[in-house]
C-alpha cells in the first residue's frame, strides 16, 4: 500500500492494527528476509574507494550462516541473554556480524570508536561490558589503542572485560582468500591487551556452525542493544533498544517506502555503523526485506577518493538510496555527475540535523533524485517521521509520523509535566508513543523528564525535547530543540560538556555553549564566558585551555566570547536563545559584509510560529544576494526593504 498522507497512513493501520505480532527477534526478521531468495546478494563490501568494482559479496545463505556463527560463538563465549558485548570498529561487514550475533547472544553496545580512552572506559564499564570486539592494531593502531587506554584505566579490576575480540581488516584487501571465517590467527596479533587475553575473530567464528543456532533465540522484549545518546561527546546516556523496538521500526520504515524496501534494489551505507540510521535504515531494514546491502570502506563518507567516485559507485552497482546529513549532500555536489546513468536512484535520505532549502533544491536539480527530510532519535528507534516516498514533499518539514506511532505536540509546564495538547501550528514540545518507544536509560535516574504522563492514557509517552508545530496536514516542523544538543555535520555534541570543562579554569565564573549556524557543518559550537570577578583572561586563553581538556575535537569551539553577563531566566538560570539569536545576527552580518552589502538593521527575535526569525533590512537591490548566501543556512529569515 502506497503512503501519501496522513490519511492513507491512518488506512493502513485500520486495515492491519499489529503487523509485529509475529516478529520476536532481528535474527528472526534477518532469516524471513533470506529465505526470499537464498542465493541473492546481501552484502557487497570494499575496502578502498578504488576497489569498488571489486567488492567481497555475501548470498544471503552465506550472510545468515555467518550471523548464526557470530551468535553460537558469543554464547560459547559466554555471553548470555542479560550479557554485554561492545564493539568499538568502523564500518566492515564484521560489524554487521557482531551487531546481528551479538543481539542474538546477549545485548550490543556501538561504541563510538573516536571516543578517547577514558571516556570509551566509563561508558563499558556502566554497560558492564563482558567482550569487546574491536580492530587489530595492524595496519593502523590508532582505535587499538583507545581501547588499550580504556581498558588500562578501568577502575575495578575484578569487573573487566573477559576479554578482546580482535578484527583484522586486511583480510579484505583485493586478492585475500573469501569468507568470514579462517582457522589460522593473523599474523602479528597480540596475545593480550591490557592484561586481557586476545581472541582472533575470524579464528573464532570458523569453529561454529552456521547452521542453526545452538541455543533459544531472543523474545521481543528483551534487550537487543545499547546505544549512546545526547552526544557522541563528554559521556552520554545509554539508551536500550528491544528487539520489538528494532523489528517495530524497520517495518514502520519500509511502509513510508515500500517501492524500495524489497528485493532486487541496493541500498548504500556510508554513515556509521555506531548510528542509529545506518545500523537500522541501511542495515537491517535492508536484510528484512531481502533486497542488497553495499558497505562503504571503513571511514565511510571520510574514505579518501570516495566523494569523487559516489556517482561512478551510484551507477556501477544500480544504488537506489542512501542516507546522508548535510554536509555530505553538499560534498556530492561538488562531484560531477555527467557521463554516469543515475537511473536507478530513487530517494536520498537527510536525517541528524535540518537541511538547508537551496541545498536540497540543488541536489534534487542535479541528481534527479527525490530528497527525504526525516527526523528521529535514538530514543524513538530510528525515524519518527519522514515525508512520505510517494506523497507531497514540503521543504523544510520533517514529513509526517510514521504508521503505528502516535506522535503530536503538547503544551508542557516548567516541569515537563503536561498541560494540554498542542493546537494546529501551535509550537509545542514533540511527544511520541508506539513500538518503536525506547526501553529507558540503563541509569534509571537519567528516565527522570524522559516520560510525560497523560490523564487517563495509561501508557506514557516519550518526551523527546524537541520544539515543534504540526499542520492540518499531519505535517512536522521543528523550531527549537529543547535539549539544546549542538549538530556539528550529523555529531551530537552535548554543551555541557564544553561547558564543564570551562568551569575548570579558575578564572571561569559562568558559561554557556550554543551552536552557531554554519553553511557547511550545520552548526559549530561556540562558547560564551562570563569572567570571575577580578580575573583576568584572554578569549585566547581560554580556547588553548579548553583545548587541552576536550577529548572530542568536534567539541572544540569555534570561537570563545567573553562578555559581561550571560542571559538569565526570571529564575536565574542561563537563557540560551538569546545567546542563539546573538550567532544567528552575527553570521547575517558576517555574510552582508563579505557580499559587500551595507544592513540598514538585523533584528532576531522567537516567532510564535516560526520559531527563531531573522528580520534583516536593506536595498531592495541586494536582497537576492543575500537570500542566495542564507538560503545556506536553516534558520529562517524576512528580508525588508530600505528604500
Amino acid at each position: 500500500m502506497s503512503i501519501t498522507d496522513l490519511a492513507s497512513i491512518e488506512a493502513l493501520e485500520r486495515q492491519n492494527p499489529n503487523p509485529f505480532e509475529h516478529l520476536t527477534s532481528t535474527y528472526q526478521m534477518i532469516a524471513d528476509g533470506a529465505a526470499l531468495n537464498p542465493n541473492n546478494t546481501a552484502l557487497s563490501f570494499f575496502i578502498s574507494a578504488d576497489t569498488y568494482a571489486t567488492p567481497s559479496t555475501w548470498t544471503y545463505s552465506e550472510w545468515l550462516q555467518d550471523i548464526t556463527r557470530a551468535a553460537n560463538c558469543f554464547r560459547r563465549l559466554g555471553i548470555g541473554r542479560g550479557d554485554v558485548i561492545a564493539y568499538v570498529l568502523p564500518n566492515l561487514p564484521e560489524t554487521h556480524l557482531c551487531i546481528w550475533g551479538g543481539e542474538t547472544a546477549g545485548i550490543v553496545f556501538a561504541v563510538n570508536s573516536l571516543l578517547e580512552g577514558d571516556s570509551m572506559r566509563q561508558l563499558l564499564e556502566n554497560a558492564k561490558t563482558q567482550w569487546i570486539v574491536t580492530l587489530a592494531p595492524t595496519p593502523n593502531p590508532e582505535i587499538w589503542d583507545r581501547v588499550e587506554e580504556a581498558l588500562s584505566l578501568w577502575s575495578n579490576a575484578s569487573t573487566k572485560p573477559k576479554g578482546v575480540l580482535a578484527i583484522d581488516p586486511l583480510r579484505h584487501l583485493p586478492g585475500a582468500p573469501q569468507g568470514t571465517a579462517r582457522v589460522e590467527r593473523s599474523a602479528g596479533l597480540p596475545d593480550s591487551i591490557a592484561g586481557l587475553p586476545v581472541l582472533d575473530f575470524h579464528q573464532e567464528l570458523a569453529k561454529e556452525s552456521g547452521q542453526a543456532l545452538d541455543f533459544e533465540p531472543p523474545q521481543a522484549q528483551d534487550i537487543a542493544s545499547y546505544f549512546c545518546t545526547g552526544g557522541t561527546t563528554g559521556l552520554p546516556k545509554i539508551a536500550r533498544h528491544t528487539h520489538r523496538n528494532e523489528t517495530a521500526n524497520v517495518l514502520q520504515l519500509a511502509a513510508m517506502a515500500p517501492k524500495l524496501m524489497q528485493p532486487g534494489k541496493t541500498l548504500f551505507t556510508c554513515l556509521p555503523l555506531f548510528h542509529v540510521n545506518a545500523q537500522l535504515g541501511t542495515g537491517l531494514a535492508v536484510f528484512a526485506c531481502g533486497a542488497h546491502s553495499l558497505l562503504a570502506p571503513p571511514a565511510g563518507y571520510r574514505t579518501p577518493g570516495l566523494m569523487e567516485n559516489f556517482w561512478a559507485i551510484c551507477a556501477h552497482h544500480q544504488v537506489a538510496s542512501f542516507s546522508g546529513v548535510p554536509t555530505a549532500f553538499a560534498g556530492l555536489l561538488q562531484a560531477s555527475t555527467q557521463s554516469h546513468d543515475l537511473s536507478s536512484l530513487m530517494y536520498a535520505i537527510c536525517g541528524a540535523a535540518p537541511m538547508p532549502v537551496e541545498l536540497l533544491n540543488k541536489f534534487e536539480a542535479a541528481t534527479g533524485m527525490k530528497v527525504l527530510e526525516g527526523y528521529g532519535l535514538t530514543e524513538s528507534t530510528t525515524v519518527a517521521s519522514i515525508c512520505p516516498a510517494d506523497g507531497e514533499q514540503r521543504v523544510g518539514s520533517i514529513g509526517i509520523r510514521i504508521p503505528w506511532e502516535q506522535l503530536k505536540t503538547a503544551v508542557l509546564d516548567d516541569r515537563g509535566a503536561y498541560v494540554r495538547d498542542a493546537n494546529t501550528d501551535e509550537i509545542g514540545v514533540i511527544i511520541l508513543k508506539g513500538p518503536n518507544k525506547f526501553a529507558g536509560y540503563l541509569d534509571e535516574a537519567q528516565n527522570t523528564g524522559a516520560w510525560v504522563t497523560i490523564p487517563d492514557d495509561p501508557e506514557t509517552w516519550l518526551n523527546t525535547g524537541d520544539l515543534g508545530r504540526i499542520d492540518a496536514d499531519g505535517y512536522i516542523w521543528l523550531t527549537g530543540r529543547k535539549k539544546e544538543l549542538i549538530i556539528r555535520g550529523g555529531h551530537n555534541i552535548d554543551p555541557k560538556m564544553i561547558e564543564e570543562a570551562l568551569a575548570a579554569h579558575p578564572a571561569v565564573a559562568l558559561s554557556a555553549a550554543v551552536g552557531r549556524p554554519d553553511k557547511h557543518a550545520g552548526e559549530v559550537p561556540v562558547a560564551y564566558v562570563q569572567v570571575s570577578e577580578g580575573a583576568t583572561v584572554s578569549a585566547e586563553e581560554l580556547l588553548t585551555d579548553l583545548t587541552a581538556r576536550l577529548s572530542e575535537r568536534a567539541a572544540i569551539p569555534k570561537d570563545v566570547i567573553i562578555i559581561d553577563a550571560l542571559p538569565l531566566t526570571a529564575v536565574g538560570k542561563t537563557f540560551k536563545p538569546a545567546l542563539v539569536m546573538r550567532e544567528i545576527e552575527y553570521v547575517v552580518r558576517n555574510e552582508a559584509t563579505q557580499l559587500g552589502i551595507d544592513l540598514n538593521a538585523v533584528v532576531v527575535e522567537q516567532d510564535n510560529k516560526l520559531g527563531i526569525v531573522a528580520h534583516i533590512t536593506l536595498p531592495s537591490d541586494k536582497h537576492q544576494m543575500l537570500e542566495e548566501t542564507l538560503a545556506l543556512y536553516t534558520f529562517k529569515t524576512r528580508l525588508q526593504s530600505s528604500d
